[in-house]
């Protein structure tokens, strides 16, 4: 055989067997950063190169950015090319390989080291699309041969391959940390009691996840048009005085309107971006901005800045949406345990105020039977003294105090019907559920669950509608202390057909079944009585009473079953229609 085939075949040989060690070696790690390293590592050794580089386009920019140098100057190795700049970005955009025996004469060549005679480049293809280059050069010309092309060829087919597995391990791993970043953060955000300190924890949480420098939530104001700052973090007493953006106006604004992420590469040469000044002063650069969502609708934004030029990925895009969502859903708890936690002084107040109604009206009505047959007694002994008797003067005056003392009682009962119900009509239904959505955050901080089981086909009632919510309210509030522990209430609403109106008039019934401590028979017959018979010192004696006293206006009733250890239900039966005469009924 000819010696010139033996030593071809001796190298072609060669090649492959370099070419199967680089595979093997290049397919042990699943770093995204090392595989690029080993493979130019194994380039440089194989073709004898002076310098090398793998350059990846970044997707955002279009940029030629090197990510794995051999043998390049710090200030080379940062170097960023366009598209179709040099001989690296002629590859690039044409997607074919060049081998260059004398730069000097190639018209793409851009000079970056003075002893540089030779190149070869080599594209570097993902799913047929240009993803790269390797870049090879050497001080000596025709330095590379075609073998060394070839094989820079096969091994960028094996080098491709992976690059795109490592990426897409790389991808998972980081879309697994921040999801478990992203728990972590959920329960700290969780476990805030108010608004204010929800968004301050807000804010603080996402920076730290996204390893941002700013992070900002604005919510929108009153004006629609208008995002105000609630919360920042990063900056320290540093934001702008002025904290308010216009959505028509701004980049966040564009969040807003769009209900869209938003992302900005460079915020201080930016002409969406409102505060440049501020942004330069900070060193803040990249943008990703996130809609801030409640119930569907889009209630302000969230955003994180980077100090460097950076580009989110879709897993940060996708975490930074999430960790909004849950901060919508957050604030708009906090927001809601506010309201109650009012709505219960509220209500405490209210039952204070109805109380001083209900014993005045009370110790009204119990001065006027005795002073009604005081004043009887008096006129029927027909008291008349002489005038000059000085005790003509002293029945004159006894009679007048009486009279002045039924005037008192009297302008008494009057203040105290003031408070009779205003009836309008109400779906007893929707009142039941605004109630439900307003306690939920409370029922599952006490470990409770509410069950709904609610007639569809229930009528309008005539009924007070604030004194009903306070009426539902508090005997809700009165279940959730029954339940230390943690239980269940189930709130049924339906017509009263098992139970015969003695007028004729249809009724409902709403009741309240807990599955909590119960009652004696003793505490059961004493839970609504008056206010001056009460032998409960502190608790819910108070509120009970007024609930049985809202009733009794509207002609209803009550009616409770409680076993001690076995749950109390409490039901409450009340007219569809108000009648012109009823004397109303507390069972």
């Amino acid at each position: 055989m000819d010696p010139s085939a033996i030593k071809e075949l001796q190298e072609k040989y060669e090649r492959l067997e370099r070419l199967y060690r680089v595979s093997n070696i290049i397919h042990s790690t699943l770093d995204p950063q090392e595989a690029l390293e080993l493979i130019l590592h194994e380039a440089v050794k194989i073709t004898k190169a002076t310098r090398g580089s793998i350059v990846l386009i970044n997707p955002t920019t279009q940029l030629l950015e090197i990510q794995a140098s051999h043998g390049l100057s710090q200030e080379a190795a940062g170097l960023r090319l366009k598209i179709g700049e040099g001989i690296t970005g002629h590859v690039a955009r044409t997607g074919k390989p060049l081998r260059i025996g004398r730069v000097e004469e190639a018209p793409h060549y851009i000079k970056i080291h003075e002893n540089v005679k030779s190149e070869l480049a080599i594209p570097l293809e993902v799913k047929g699309e240009t993803r790269g280059v390797i870049n090879m050069d050497s001080d000596l010309e025709e330095a590379f041969t075609s073998e060394d092309q070839q094989f820079l060829e096969d091994l960028a087919v094996q080098a491709t391959t992976v690059i795109h597995n490592t990426w897409i391990y790389e991808q998972m791993r980081l879309k697994v940390k921040l999801l478990e970043a992203l728990s972590k953060v959920s329960k700290t955000i969780q476990s805030t009691t108010n608004s204010e300190e929800a968004l301050n924890v807000i804010t603080r949480e996402a920076s730290k996840l996204m390893n941002a420098q700013l992070c900002s939530l604005h919510m929108l104001g009153q004006d629609s048009g208008i995002l105000e700052l609630k919360a920042c973090y990063g900056t320290g007493d540093n934001y702008p005085g002025d904290t308010e953006l216009s959505i028509d106006d701004s980049a966040l604004g564009t969040v807003v309107r769009r209900a869209k992420p938003i992302q900005i590469l460079n915020v201080q040469s930016s002409g969406q971006y409102q505060r440049r000044e501020f942004a330069a002063n900070e060193g803040l650069i990249s943008l990703l901005g996130v809609p801030l969502l409640s119930s569907g609708k889009v209630t302000g934004t969230l955003s994180v800045y980077k100090d460097t030029q950076y580009s989110f990925s879709n897993e940060e895009i996708q975490i930074l949406c999430a960790l909004a969502e849950l901060s919508g859903i957050c604030i708009e708890k906090t927001r809601l345990d506010e309201r109650l936690v009012h709505m219960e002084d509220q209500l405490r107040q209210s039952e204070k105020l109805s109380a001083l109604g209900l014993l005045a009206a009370e110790l009204a009505h119990e001065i006027r039977n005795p002073l009604t047959v005081m004043k009887m007694l008096y006129h029927s002994l027909d008291l008349r003294f002489p005038e000059d008797d000085p005790r003509s003067t002293d029945s004159r005056i006894m009679g007048e105090k009486m009279d002045l003392l039924d005037n008192i009682v009297q302008r008494t009962l009057d203040i105290a019907r003031h408070n009779e119900p205003e009836f309008k009509q109400i779906m007893i239904n929707d009142l039941i559920e605004d109630l439900v959505h307003l306690t939920r955050y409370k029922m599952h901080q006490q470990n409770s669950r509410i069950l709904k089981t609610m007639d569809s086909g229930l009528p309008v009632i005539e009924a007070d509608s604030s004194q009903m919510e306070q009426t539902f309210l508090n005997l809700m509030l009165n279940a959730m202390e029954a339940m230390p522990d943690g239980g269940t209430l189930e709130i049924i609403t339906r017509k009263n057909e098992s139970v015969s109106s003695e007028s004729g008039i249809e009724e409902i019934a709403v009741s309240f079944k807990d599955s909590g401590i119960g009652m004696s028979e003793t505490q059961r017959r004493g839970m609504f009585r008056s206010i001056l018979k009460s032998d409960k010192a502190t608790g819910t004696g108070l509120g009970l009473a007024i609930v049985a006293r809202i009733i009794e206006t509207h002609h209803g009733r009550i009616e409770v079953e409680s076993e001690k250890g076995h749950g109390t239900t409490v039901t409450v039966i009340l007219p569809r229609k108000q009648p012109c005469e009823m004397t109303p009924k507390l069972r």
